[in-house]
């Protein structure tokens, strides 16, 4: 256990120590060249914008943190239900799988539109597309996981009597749990990626709002600082996915 706690910590610093050496070559680069901050503003720029509009992306980061957080749950939840459905119904899979896969192969973006109209300029049309998003990746995780089980040991669990349910429950959900947490572990980065585009799109709130309003106004320092504020939420929601998977996810 403490040999895994210091490599994970190694690791940490590895992170903070690379992230580190970025800024201090991005900053040196953005002064030395004298680079205007439409192509890219220093790093103590943006930090000193951060600073001074600090309440301002702290509403937003709640705001989009709450979209993408809910929509992942939600697509979770559904991604794995749908998964279950088709083991347990195996006759369910040739309706299932071709119409998420008809689904998933227009590009998520593309149903904003029709989102933004059913579900209005909120929250609750974020929700949604963030759902939308996650849940096929969830759904094919789980699929693939739970076929993983050898036929056998399926055969072996139904001569006891163990019915559909139980095998799915006792055998089939155990085995598929590395591969759903990597799916759900992959999905927190698109989750946060598809509430901010979603944001751009229409919204009343959120770092892609803010981006947007930033671009209108021609404040590329406030446009970089959203997005870093963004990719230090995608990098929190990573970390804690792959906390649990590392936590309780010890026989992968």
């Amino acid at each position: 256990m403490s040999t895994q706690r210091t490599d994970n910590l190694r690791q940490i610093g590895r992170g903070i120590a690379g992230a580190l050496l970025i800024a201090v070559i991005w900053e040196l680069s953005a002064r030395g060249f004298n680079l205007p901050a439409y192509v890219l503003p220093s790093v103590s720029s943006i930090l000193s914008g951060m600073v001074s509009d600090a309440r301002n992306l702290l509403d937003a980061t709640a705001f989009t943190a709450g979209e993408a957080i809910a929509g992942y749950v939600i697509g979770c939840a559904i991604g794995m239900s749908l998964a279950v459905l088709v083991t347990i119904i195996p006759a369910a899979r040739g309706v299932v799988l071709p119409l998420a896969t008809a689904i998933n192969s227009v590009p998520v973006v593309a149903y904003s539109p029709l989102v933004l109209l059913w579900f209005g300029m909120g929250m609750t049309s974020k929700v949604v597309m963030v759902a939308i998003a996650v849940s096929f990746t969830i759904f094919l995780s789980t699929i693939a996981g739970l076929d993983r089980i050898d036929r056998k040991t399926v055969d072996l669990i139904r001569s006891f009597g163990a019915g559909q349910f139980a095998i799915v429950w006792r055998l089939r959900l155990p085995t598929a749990l590395p591969l759903i947490i990597a799916g759900m572990r992959v999905s927190t980065v698109r989750s946060v990626l598809v509430a901010i585009v979603t944001e751009m799109l229409g919204a009343y709130g959120g770092l892609g709002w803010v981006i947007y309003q930033a671009v209108l106004q021609i404040d590329f320092v406030k446009v970089w600082a959203a997005i870093i504020v963004a990719s230090t939420i995608s990098l929190v929601f990573f970390g804690a996915i792959s906390f649990v998977e590392r936590r309780y996810v010890f026989w992968r």
